[in-house]
């Protein structure tokens, strides 16, 4: 087969098509023939060598993609040979197949695209796993979400808003914060030119759940902006590895934060966060409450320009790789 193959660390131009060793599937997984991946920041620091795939994981970028099932392995039930899916992935979605653990496979929701589908899967089972199953955001409650104009944040805005929450996001701009408005944020900041602590504070009295990309750098403004017995939840790096954090403010709102990735957990957690997203979220993907949001395509063999087109900033929602 083909793949995306990563030369040595380093920028987009370190990206070649080139042959690959054919993936085998094991004991209880399938094998996919792709349709289409996805790109997630995690790829761009995969690939400069700041993010190493988890130990027995492909070296293959690519968390997630869409295609058919080609073969089925020993042991897995519940799905056959033609069946279209989704799948999140440890690694090797940039390439013309790959081996899924059955646990991480999802349907391709009704009536959409099999290309579209690939922008689903790590999008929808970070928001699920950290806003629902991990923050419990309730109904009335007030989401914060950072970065509310990428794949991430555009999935958040419509979980939450589907969740009954007052649903916030910060963006880079105006026309950022409008859109993300147009997709049913409440309240959308433009992050430049506002204060979001300010803001948050002003028109709800604080944050029930934070989902932050930052870090570091918004560490002390996200503690600023919870309510009382609010939860921050940070997924990202993108402001900073070390932050100060002032335990008395902490202390004083009974509030929480928790640190998670989802690449390396192990694959049996993987498992249940899949099972809780086709149980819970898949109906309303199907019914069209909860939508996916692509902004562009690019052949695989493309995947650099993609990765510069991520780089670059403007992209709204997700960036897809369309199989060769």
């Amino acid at each position: 087969m083909r793949a995306i193959r990563l030369r040595e660390p380093g920028g987009p131009e370190k990206l070649e098509w080139a042959d690959a060793p054919d993936p085998v599937a094991g004991p209880g997984e399938v094998l996919v023939e792709v349709a289409a991946s996805a790109v997630n920041r995690a790829d761009l620091l995969q690939r400069q060598g700041h993010y190493p795939p988890p130990p027995g994981a492909s070296e293959i970028l690519g968390l997630e993609c869409s295609g058919t099932i080609v073969e089925v392995g020993d042991g897995v039930e519940g799905w056959r040979v033609g069946d279209h899916v989704c799948a999140l992935l440890a690694g090797g979605g940039y390439a013309q197949q790959v081996a899924v653990p059955a646990g991480q496979l999802l349907p391709v929701p009704n009536g959409m695209e099999l290309t579209t589908a690939a922008s689903l899967p790590e999008v929808a089972c970070t928001v699920w796993s950290n806003v629902v199953m991990h923050a419990r955001l309730t109904e009335g409650e007030t989401l914060l979400v950072h970065g509310g104009a990428g794949g991430i944040g555009t999935h958040a805005i419509q979980v939450g808003k589907a969740l009954g929450a007052t649903v916030a996001v910060t963006a880079g701009s105006d026309e950022r914060a409008q859109r993300c408005r147009q997709l049913g944020a409440d309240i959308a900041i433009n992050y430049r030119e506002q204060d979001f602590v300010e803001v948050i504070k002003a028109e709800t009295g604080g944050a029930d759940v934070i989902l932050d990309n930052m870090g570091a750098k918004y560490l002390g403004r996200n503690v600023d902006a919870l309510a009382t017995g609010g939860r921050l939840v940070v997924i990202g790096m993108q402001g900073g590895t070390k932050g100060e954090l002032h335990l008395g403010k902490l202390i004083a709102k009974r509030a929480s934060i928790t640190a998670t990735t989802l690449r390396s957990r192990p694959k049996e957690e993987k498992a249940r966060i899949v099972a809780e997203v086709r149980e819970r979220l898949w109906p309303l993907v199907e019914r069209g409450t909860v939508r996916p949001v692509v902004d562009r395509a690019y052949p695989m063999s493309q995947a650099g320009d993609a990765h510069r087109a991520l780089e670059a900033g403007g992209i709204f929602g997700k960036i897809l790789l369309t199989a060769q």
